[in-house]
């Protein structure tokens, strides 16, 4: 589509929403660069499909404003802040051929028929489709239906394309397609795009960055390396891929800074900090397991076959932590009730207050 527009920024700031006594959104504040792939991710309840709508103008917030290319968007309908939306169930018309579907948007706004003729030809070649124009939505596939409402919003020029968990109806293989083509898509387009979703693999694939949020409030905002290896909170670090969370306390101990269990497990840390109560935050595959040497002492609870990786459960004290090793063809692994000796490695340990 040579017509295409480039992306704009969107500006979040300070939404507030409730339902009754039920405050969904709170405080959340946000800045989305033009031409950038951003993700709201979050579990169930987060707020992030709320969000989402409040951006395409289903609903208003109670406090708070959205700017879309510059404009304060509240009170303006969904059709007046030129946005697109693609919704989880497609909501594609069963009546309609893959052409009228496309092409209904742009019927509304009463466009000359060769524009609209050019247009609709223009983005089913762009996902793919036009050989599949004259049939009907029950013909196709789901990846193909997905791409019917992908081709039906872009077709009409959005200046920001919005995402609402639009692969949670497809299996598991065919999500990971899907989710390549909309950010080749999205690549091509240059249009800035707004994905939700709850699906961690979605957000860190896709995303440029990702704003993660938990009982309606903002946890962090950063690009999904940064948020995997610096977690702000005890909710990120354990949403976001696996973590062992470790109680204890930070000491000095003469030019060191020294962690320590209640327990009594104490681990050196790698950089200063400050005193005081601490968690250390520690991915699977930062931990060593062997059976002899320095170290936590530990006895193996559990073991999972992941393919590329063992991950071992062990006890440590009154502590179960999470270990992951590189399975290779051959190497032996730990069995079950083994005794081994763990090992952290201290720069990997993101230490979290609060």
């Amino acid at each position: 589509m040579s017509d295409r527009r480039h992306g704009v920024g969107v500006v979040i700031e300070r939404i507030d929403m409730g339902f009754g006594a039920t405050q969904v959104l709170r405080d959340v504040s946000l800045e989305i660069a033009p031409g950038e792939f951003f993700a709201f991710l979050g579990p169930s309840g987060s707020g992030k499909t709320t969000l989402l709508r409040l951006v395409a103008g289903f609903g208003a917030p109670s406090a708070g404003r959205i700017v879309i290319d510059g404009t304060d968007v509240i009170g303006l309908a969904p059709w007046q802040r030129d946005v697109g939306m693609v919704f989880q169930n497609y909501a594609l018309w069963p009546h309609m051929t893959v052409r009228r579907n496309v092409a209904f948007g742009l019927e509304e706004r009463r466009l000359p028929r060769p524009e609209i003729e050019r247009r609709v030809a223009a983005a089913l070649d762009l996902v793919g489709l036009g050989a599949l124009a004259d049939r009907r939505p029950a013909q196709l596939s789901g990846g193909q239906q997905q791409r019917v409402a992908l081709a039906r919003t872009i077709v009409v020029q959005p200046k920001v394309l919005l995402l609402d968990e639009p692969l949670s109806n497809l299996d598991a293989q065919l999500r990971v397609q899907m989710r390549r083509e909309i950010l080749a898509l999205q690549r091509q387009l240059g249009i800035t795009t707004i994905y939700v979703t709850h699906d961690q693999e979605e957000a860190n694939t896709t995303a440029d960055r990702i704003a993660v949020l938990d009982g309606g409030a903002l946890q962090q905002v950063g690009r999904p390396i940064d948020l995997y290896d610096w977690p702000a909170n005890r909710f990120v670090a354990s949403f976001l891929g696996s973590a062992n969370l470790i109680d204890g306390t930070i000491a000095q101990e003469g030019q060191a800074a020294i962690f320590k269990t209640a327990a009594g497990l104490v681990l050196p840390m790698a950089d200063p900090h400050a005193d005081g109560a601490a968690t250390l935050a520690v991915r699977p595959q930062a931990i060593t397991l062997a059976r002899a040497g320095p170290g936590w002492p530990g006895r193996i609870e559990g073991r999972e076959f992941l393919g590329g990786q063992i991950r071992y459960a062990v006890a440590v004290g009154p502590h179960k932590i999470l270990a992951d090793t590189a399975h290779r063809r051959g190497s032996p692994a730990f069995d079950l009730n083994e005794a081994v000796v763990l090992a952290i490695v201290a720069d990997q340990a993101t230490v979290l207050r609060g």
